[in-house]
């Protein structure tokens, strides 16, 4: 365990809006986090980015500190002048070895989360990891700690009741937009495809709205989500030319840059000057900050979610010892798996190495006996050799096994 590592960028030390700056480009993703595991001699990695945090979580046998991640970072080549890069690094969280698997398991509990017990966390990392497994970034080490993170989120989501009720950023936003009183045929213009616009359209349609424009940067995955919301898909470049008016702004897309600028909104009022609806859950923001000085606008984002975000920590917080107890006993558990792992890999030559020996002894070294056998009596040599090689196989196995556990 002591060669996990894990280098985090977290809204508990870093603003929101200055965390997409380290958000890499899904386009260039892979090869950008290849290019540095061969750089950094990192034996497997996984890079999760979420509305509120972005990690690095890698196996290598390398030293791993700020002297490391401010490399690492300027290696990844994602614009950050030196100056940015450093404040980054200063405010990053190192983890490693067991401090590292106790930050994964909490973090996919929710306990880091900006909203305590929200369940969005456990399938974003699990799509981040697959994402880089299906790359071949990650091997059987990062293997075997995503099924321990998986199985502790179970547990703790299972056995406690700090996920009651969940309360995500997403279910939060909606409930802002909802206290505006809209009437169901409100014009709802979505912005993004992804998982969290993919989110917001369930409770949209759940309360029976029904007007809606989905414009994203791929119109394939556009036109999915209208097709689910019954609704009209465009591309990206479309939102310069709509003409059609709305009442609410939807928008999360992954764009380093505001996707809604001054002259785009204006574009979308078509000379309208009532007060519209901007929810923006980017980071950083869809929404360049000219339009909310420059229009009226009630404008919902993560950011402003925070208080809330607050209180639902303070409502679950005796739930939080019952879910570190859960943390704590999985860990002590992984721990014995992982000796036993280790103990499978030292020994996954034994099965090879005994075909040797079975094969010496019956060509080689008893040849001439075992050739002048008869038909029968060889057939019964065969079928006592092939049991007693199972069994040379597994007992060592087995015992090595007990012993791990009587020790522990």
């Amino acid at each position: 365990m002591k060669y996990l590592k894990v280098i985090a960028f977290t809204h508990k030390q870093i603003e929101l809006k200055e965390l997409g700056k380290l958000v890499i480009c899904e386009e260039n993703l892979t090869e950008k986090l290849h290019q540095v595991k061969a750089e950094f001699g990192i034996t497997e990695l996984f890079y999760v980015a979420t509305c509120n945090r972005v990690e690095f979580v890698m196996i290598t046998p390398q030293v791993v500190d700020k002297a490391f991640a401010t490399k690492f970072i300027q290696k990844l080549e994602i614009g950050l002048c030196s100056h940015h890069s450093g404040l980054f690094v200063d405010a990053a969280s190192i983890y490693e070895d067991r401090e590292a698997l106790n930050h994964l398991l909490r973090m996919s509990c929710s306990l880091e989360s900006l909203v305590v017990g929200e369940k969005e966390i456990l399938a974003q990392l699990r799509k981040a990891y697959d994402t880089c497994r299906e790359a071949g970034l990650t091997g059987d080490g990062l293997r075997m700690f995503m099924n321990c993170v998986v199985k502790t989120a179970k547990e703790v989501y299972t056995h406690t009741n700090i996920s009651k009720n969940p309360i995500s950023v997403v279910s939060l936003a909606y409930r802002k937009l909802n206290d505006l009183r809209l009437c169901s045929n409100a014009r709802i213009l979505i912005i993004g495809a992804g998982e969290t616009n993919q989110n917001i359209s369930k409770y949209l349609q759940k309360h029976k709205f029904s007007n809606f424009a989905v414009f994203n940067r791929t119109l394939s995955k556009a036109q999915k989500l209208a097709a689910d919301l019954g609704g009209d898909a465009y591309t990206l470049d479309a939102l310069k030319t709509y003409d059609k008016g709305f009442d609410v702004i939807i928008t999360c897309t992954s764009a380093t840059e505001p996707i809604i600028t001054p002259q785009v909104y204006a574009g979308l009022l078509k000379g309208c000057t009532n007060k519209k609806t901007i929810v923006d859950l980017a980071i950083p923001n869809d929404t360049a900050p000219e339009v909310l000085e420059q229009f009226p606008v009630n404008f919902i984002e993560v950011c402003s979610l925070n208080e809330v975000a607050k209180r639902n920590l303070q409502e679950r917080y005796q739930e939080l010892t019952h879910a570190e107890a859960i943390i704590d006993e999985n860990i002590a558990e992984f721990c014995i798996q992982l000796k036993q792992r280790k103990v499978e890999l030292a020994m996954r030559e034994v099965p090879e190495k005994i075909k040797e020996i079975r094969n010496a002894a019956l060509n080689t070294v008893f040849a001439d006996e075992v050739l002048n056998m008869d038909a029968q009596a060889r057939e019964t040599l065969e079928k006592v050799i092939a049991y007693m090689e199972k069994k040379y196989i597994s007992v060592p196995m087995v015992m090595a096994k007990d012993i791990l556990i009587n020790n522990n």
